[in-house]
């Protein structure tokens, strides 16, 4: 980059940057290149690029990740307030994911769960004025104050596992567009609100109404006056099942603001980005919602196994609905060194909108396998918690591999078929150790 380009490199500019291509914006902004094991390294007029923006040299900037923003030059003193641990990845919109090892509790904690906005969130968020609107196909329109819904429907809590589409997308080769997630963009709350199926029901849904259409109060990130970030939508079967809520608590306080606040729709097993944040209107067409990020390749994948780096036409894109099998390990945190040979393994299971009927874990990078104790799910929609001990019969390096089979008998792979939009990654999880 030469010095006439460099002096219109802005804070704006590089998140928009990495929102769009990290890895491009690493070569074009600091110099790097990514490594095959991910790790970027900054020379020349990269690096002075990079501390002059942070105002300080950055002695091991060597192992700065590739794909991966500065943290300081995100506004990280409100960015993730009231959150603990989490790897910011963008500031515009905020993104932010929690380390395996942060999400070992069975119900995910509020400070711990990951954060996923496409647009700038509403300045407002007061419950006692918010409004959500029902209305579209249906007999009898609505408009539902939240203390309505707490008083003309049944309210229930559920622990629902909501996972980002793009949860793994760092893991991809040749890299995806997006943000970099590893493992860290899923969490099981527990979730208090309304079914979502009994406010349809009471509206009455038409005969020719086929799929659901979401809308939030967050603005688009261009400031354009009504330009919406993201509307999703879901099919009406998939919208009048019996764990799909709409929510206006997280465990058993006022949603986070970064998490929905005063009212999201939570619907487990799908991607993350039908959970639509700052829920403002929920309303019913006789097509397939067509809103923004619905259409062309958002959150879609090729309807065939395609090679890496192959291009593929938007016609032969098909959407994503149903999440993939997939076991995350929680403990032991990657990187650990243990004094002792016999080690706790622990960790969640999930699959879509079924159940898992298996996790095993190997410490042998594969050769064998040994089973797990595997926990119900606590209700339908919640992820489900397993645990084993592990013996490692020498001193040195292992990884720690865990796998899930669901109720369909669907498994993990050992590696994910690549896809243009570094979706749905559900390769094995492995963690590294050392037994000294």
């Amino acid at each position: 980059m030469n010095d006439h380009t460099s002096k219109k490199i802005t804070k704006q500019s590089i998140l928009e940057a990495y929102e769009e291509n990290p890895e491009k914006a690493d070569l074009e902004i600091f110099g790097r290149r990514p490594h095959k094991d991910r790790r970027g390294f900054l020379k020349g007029a990269g690096l002075a690029t990079m501390g002059a923006m942070l105002g300080a040299s950055i002695p091991f900037h060597r192992n700065f990740p590739s794909g991966l923003i500065p943290v300081a030059m995100a506004d990280d003193a409100n960015v993730l307030a009231g959150k603990e641990g989490l790897t910011l990845l963008n500031d515009r919109p905020v993104n932010a994911e929690t380390p395996p090892h942060l999400l070992d509790d069975a119900i995910t904690p509020t400070k711990r769960h990951f954060i996923r906005n496409n647009g700038i969130p509403p300045e407002s968020m007061d419950p006692d004025s918010w409004t959500l609107t029902i209305d579209g196909l249906v007999d009898n329109p609505m408009e539902l104050s939240i203390a309505d819904l707490k008083s003309k429907f049944e309210v229930v809590t559920m622990a629902l596992t909501i996972e980002c589409g793009g949860n793994g997308r760092a893991f991809f080769n040749p890299p995806a567009k997006g943000n970099q997630w590893t493992y860290g963009a899923v969490a099981c709350s527990n979730w208090t609100g309304v079914r979502l199926k009994d406010v349809l029901e009471a509206a009455g849904v038409k005969s020719n109404a086929i799929y659901t259409a979401h809308v939030g109060a967050d603005s688009h990130l261009s400031g354009k006056e009504g330009k919406l970030p993201i509307s999703r939508g879901m099919p009406i079967e998939k919208a009048l099942t019996d764990n799909i809520l709409i929510a206006f608590e997280q465990n058993g306080e006022a949603l986070h603001p970064m998490n929905g606040a005063p009212l999201r729709l939570v619907v487990p097993g799908w991607p993350g980005s039908c959970s639509q944040k700052w829920l403002k209107r929920i309303y019913l067409r006789d097509i397939v919602h067509d809103g923004p990020k619905m259409t062309g390749t958002a959150y879609r994948v090729p309807n065939r196994p395609v090679s890496a780096g192959e291009k593929v036409e938007k016609k032969d894109f098909v959407i994503i609905e149903r999440m993939p099998v997939k076991a995350l390990v929680t403990a032991p945190a990657t990187g650990a060194t243990l004094e002792a040979g016999s080690v706790d393994v622990r960790g969640h299971a999930w699959s879509g909108d079924r159940e898992i009927s298996k996790v095993e874990v190997s410490i042998d990078f594969g050769a064998t396998w040994q089973a797990t104790e595997l926990d119900k799910p606590v209700n339908s929609g919640a992820w489900q918690n397993w645990r084993t001990k592990v013996s490692l019969p020498l001193k040195g390096y292992y990884e720690i591999w865990a796998r899930a089979v669901d109720d369909a008998g669907e498994g993990q792979p050992q590696a994910i078929s690549w896809n243009p939009k570094g979706y749905l990654n559900n390769s094995v999880h492995r963690v590294a150790v050392r037994y000294s």
